[in-house]
Formats: structure tokens, C-alpha cells, sequence
């Protein structure tokens, strides 16, 4: 094994903390295997014997190459909205490969990951790679341009959006199946007072439908509203089966043999309090759904 060998065994045995933390920061897959290329290329230009911990060198510069793309989105004046929701992670209702878990470890459902998606770049990235990955100021730093206690108030500004804005899941799975097990057969059945029973008072819902919907996050929130968009929803599909999305209990919805729908649940004491709902037929096209159908 020659030495670019060598350097590349050792960067694999960072690559799944890298796309976890490329993921948080861009909420997009491919562009999250982008910015770990980028780093690949970035590493294999530098003398890695004068790196002490490549482990955190790696992470740093993920976390600079993520916050440069996320500066060229602000630039062509790509409003967080009108990206849509962020990529789902689709896996079988028992379980997720241990790459996936390495993604949607600590609970970032896209109802989090749509708050990240809020923030602005120089926050999202103090709150990620601080708060979800442990990196010192010192070391955010210097890829924000500002001291570290300016890095930290960007931290602590992210941290009061998310906390207010991304209400913590309730972590039994059981319970979250069971909540949305309830969900389902009370849509198909056409029965809105179950469907007011499981859903909260304040519950959200996003949906994002691509260009052939409004061309944004389309946003409704109230029981009684989101009731009545989950009829009508239930009637456009043929079948529905569960799935892990992004860790939680999720659905995922077809129409004529094809994917119509991800949809996924965040649930607090019992109810639903938000509901993510992906209908883009091209982004849906473009996920791995086939271990769905040895479930």
C-alpha cells in the first residue's frame, strides 16, 4: 500500500462523521457527498504528517467548504423557503444501516433540519459543528472571521431559533409508531375528529410539492386545517406502507406503482406536532427506496 493508499484508508475512517456533518449544514445529500469530496481533494494537496488531528482538521474543513456553499446560495438570493424541504433519510420501519444512523444520529428529523435551514450560514455553522459535534470556538473561529466568543453568540442565537422552533420528538419508537399507525387509519377512514385526536392543537404542517407544486414550502398550521389536508391527502394515494424517515416513524405513500409521498411525523406527548410531507415526484424518483420492499 503506497502512501496516497494509506491517506485515503485513513480519511474513510472519517467520511461517515464528515457527510453527518455536511448533511446538518446543508440538509441536501448530494451536495453533502460534494463538500466530503471536496475535502478529500483538499487533504490529498496537504502534507497530512503536519496535520495532529485529522480527525478535527477534516471536520473544520467540511465545515468551511459547507459554509462557502451556503454563502453562494445567499448570494443567488436562494431564500430558505424556496429550497424546499431538506433530503429525507428512508429507511425500513426496523431499523436503519449503520451509515444512516451515523446521518440522523441525535434526532435531526427534517422538522430540525428545516429550522437549520433558517439560519443564517455563519450561525448554522457554529450551532452544528459546537453544539451537534463538540468543536471548540477556537476553532469555529477562525472559518466564521471572528473571535470565539463571536463565534459562540452565533451559537447561542442559533441555539434559541431551534430550541423554539424545533420541539424535541418524543424518543420511543413505539409510541411514535403507534401515533401515526393512528394517523393513517384515521385518514383512510375518513375520519376527521380521530385525526383532531392525534393531532396538536399548534400542529405544523410543511409540504413540498417541487415545481410542479407552488414552487415553495407550502406551510399550514391548526388541527382542524391540517385534518382537512390529511383527507384530502389520503384520497390521492393508493397505498401506504411504514418506514424509518430520518429516524422516526414516517410513511411513505404511492399512486400508479410509483412513490407519491415521504412523510414524516415529529410527536410530543402523544400527538403530532409537526408533519413533513416530500411530493416532488423528481426528488422522490431520485431516492433508494428498494429496501422498502423487502419490508
Amino acid at each position: 500500500m503506497n502512501d496516497r493508499d494509506l491517506l485515503a484508508a485513513r480519511f474513510e475512517e472519517h467520511r461517515d462523521r464528515l457527510k453527518a456533518v455536511a448533511y446538518r449544514m446543508l440538509g441536501s445529500l448530494s451536495e453533502a457527498e460534494d463538500a466530503v469530496q471536496e475535502a478529500w481533494l483538499r487533504l490529498s494537496r496537504t502534507d497530512a504528517d503536519e496535520v495532529a488531528n485529522l480527525g478535527g482538521w477534516l471536520t473544520t474543513v467540511v465545515g468551511r467548504v459547507c459554509l462557502d456553499m451556503l454563502r453562494s446560495r445567499t448570494s443567488r438570493r436562494e431564500e430558505p423557503l424556496e429550497r424546499g424541504l431538506p433530503d429525507p433519510i428512508v429507511s425500513r420501519a426496523d431499523g436503519l444501516d449503520p451509515e444512516q444512523e451515523a446521518l440522523v444520529a441525535d434526532a435531526v428529523g427534517l422538522a430540525l433540519l428545516v429550522v437549520l435551514q433558517s439560519l443564517a450560514p455563519a450561525e448554522r455553522l457554529a450551532f452544528v459543528l459546537h453544539d451537534m459535534f463538540g468543536v471548540p470556538f477556537e476553532d469555529i473561529a477562525p472559518i466564521v472571521d471572528r473571535t470565539p466568543a463571536a463565534a459562540r453568540k452565533l451559537a447561542s442565537r442559533a441555539r434559541g431559533r431551534v430550541r423554539g422552533a424545533a420541539p424535541a420528538p418524543d424518543p420511543d419508537p413505539h409510541r411514535q409508531r403507534a401515533v401515526v399507525e393512528a394517523f393513517s387509519a384515521a385518514a383512510r377512514g375518513g375520519d376527521f375528529e380521530a385525526l383532531l385526536a392525534v393531532l396538536d392543537p399548534d400542529v405544523v404542517l410543511r409540504s413540498d410539492a417541487g415545481p410542479a407544486g407552488p414552487g415553495v414550502l407550502n406551510v399550514i398550521r391548526g388541527a382542524a386545517t391540517v385534518a382537512r389536508q390529511a383527507l384530502t391527502f389520503a384520497r390521492l394515494t393508493e397505498s401506504a406502507r411504514p418506514a424509518l424517515v430520518n429516524g422516526a416513524a414516517g410513511v411513505v405513500s404511492t399512486r400508479d406503482g410509483r412513490p407519491f409521498s415521504v412523510m414524516s411525523f415529529t410527536i410530543r406527548d402523544g400527538r403530532i406536532v409537526a408533519l413533513d410531507i416530500l411530493a416532488d415526484p423528481e426528488r422522490l424518483s431520485a431516492l433508494d427506496l428498494t429496501a422498502l420492499d423487502a419490508s
